[in-house]
């Protein structure tokens, strides 16, 4: 147990000391403001504070993690050996700068509640972040800085028996479309022969065609292949599936559809699954509840897994909502546009409420990559995207993270603008499971 000493003891404190010395590091952690217990303590003990109170192992403090709200910090990007970092300090610190404000900033997002210009779909840009400025948004520089700080605080206490968390990787998978072609409304299927016809996509009037006569099998239709590689790679696996209402945004089909309900049953029956809530939803509780509910009954079952259709959430209105409805688990900590780490963190986190200023129960999963950022937003070509995702892969593994990525159905179907990705998965799998 790790003794932690600060004149005044804050949530933010609590938080951001627990988040990288007992759940990154695995070191149990305690605080205390009376000098005369933090002087008395034998074992591993660290202050934080303005001063220091003798030779005792040192880091001053910075002042965010005994603020309240939100301010517009400047924020001055300086190295730590070859690893970047913020809030420096000064020579009598063990190390040059602090650690655990700069973390808490990352973590919370703090730069995401300050004003900022939204993208076309209400999102927080990836080019307006810290991360992405300065070049580290591909790193997860949190779990970094906690692995350097390991290394100097077993210099200051070589006896301790410290303990190693294990690389772990999690495959999630969006369903937005179940279906190409199948199981649609006759007015959609009907629609979108006539698109097609008059746009001279006759390639799709024939696969739309055959589909529908049972010729062939729906090219989205990527289920059984999935579940197999779940099992010949053991690995874990999560459906976020889309039921919300039809928009323009929401093309999936209908839940009342016996056929999908039957393959949401069957997905739960091999894998995890959680709710992708539709696209109004970010701000809108009552349609969140609605479709929370309608998953619930179809699976027969509570969930508590959620990832936000198009990524979209505002912090903090869309996890507050998500909190009130019970949900336990986040997953759309990431970028559309760009693969890397928004939180600069590979580790499950509690999504701090800056609002109300406490650790929430909803714990945050943030994802490195997303199949559609690689070929749409990156215009990566599969073999590009190997090399990508082996450079993330190799960033988690070295701080023994959590690799999770985002794929859908559709990219493993070769068809269409996934004309040439059909193996990327499987080729993914055999690099992060190695």
């Amino acid at each position: 147990m790790l003794l932690v000493y600060s004149h005044k003891i804050t949530p933010r404190i609590r938080y951001i000391f627990k988040h990288i010395l007992t759940r990154t590091l695995l070191i149990p952690v305690k605080f205390t403001a009376k000098v005369e217990d933090f002087v008395a303590h034998n074992g591993l003990k660290l202050s934080y504070t303005k001063t220091a109170l003798s030779n005792e192992f040192f880091i001053k403090s910075n002042d965010l993690l005994y603020e309240q709200g939100v301010n517009d910090l400047d924020i001055n990007i300086q190295n730590w050996d070859d690893v970047p970092c913020f809030f420096t300090t000064n020579n009598k610190s063990a190390i040059p700068f602090d650690i655990f404000a700069a973390s808490f900033y990352l973590i919370t997002r703090y730069e995401e509640y300050l004003p900022h210009v939204k993208d076309k779909h209400g999102r927080f840009n990836a080019e307006q972040s810290l991360a992405f400025r300065n070049n580290f948004l591909e790193k997860p520089l949190v779990d970094i800085w906690a692995f350097k700080f390991l290394k100097v605080l077993q210099t200051k206490f070589p006896e301790y028996n410290y303990k190693t968390r294990t690389y772990n990787f999690i495959s999630t998978i969006d369903i937005d479309n179940a279906y190409a072609y199948k199981h649609k409304s006759l007015i959609r299927s009907f629609g979108g022969f006539i698109t097609d016809l008059f746009q001279f996509k006759l390639g799709n009037v024939w696969q739309r065609f055959a589909v529908n006569v049972n010729l062939k099998k729906d090219p989205f239709n990527t289920f059984q292949k999935i579940l197999k590689l779940k099992k010949d790679f053991n690995i874990q696996t999560i459906f976020f599936f889309s039921i919300g209402d039809y928009t323009t945004f929401d093309t999936n089909v209908s839940a009342s559809k016996n056929r999908y309900r039957l393959l949401i049953k069957e997905m739960q029956d091999y894998a995890q699954v959680g709710l992708h809530p539709s696209y109004f939803t970010m701000q809108n509780i009552n349609m969140l509840k609605k479709e929370k509910i309608r998953l619930e009954q179809i699976v027969n079952t509570p969930i508590y897994r959620t990832r936000q259709h198009y990524l979209r959430f505002n912090l903090p209105e869309t996890y507050q909502n998500l909190i009130d409805l019970e949900v336990e688990e986040e997953y759309s900590m990431g970028y559309a546009s760009h693969v890397g780490f928004r939180a600069s963190t590979c580790t499950p986190f509690y999504f701090y409420d800056l609002d109300f200023e406490i650790q929430t129960p909803l714990k945050i999963f943030p994802f490195a990559l997303m199949d559609t950022t690689l070929n749409d937003y990156l215009k990566l070509t599969p073999k590009q995207s190997l090399g990508k995702i082996r450079d993330l892969r190799n960033e988690v593994k070295a701080v023994n993270g959590t690799f999770i990525t985002l794929f859908h159905n559709e990219s493993l179907s070769d068809y269409l603008r996934w004309k040439g990705w059909r193996r990327l998965y499987e080729s993914m799998l055999k690099i992060v499971t190695a």
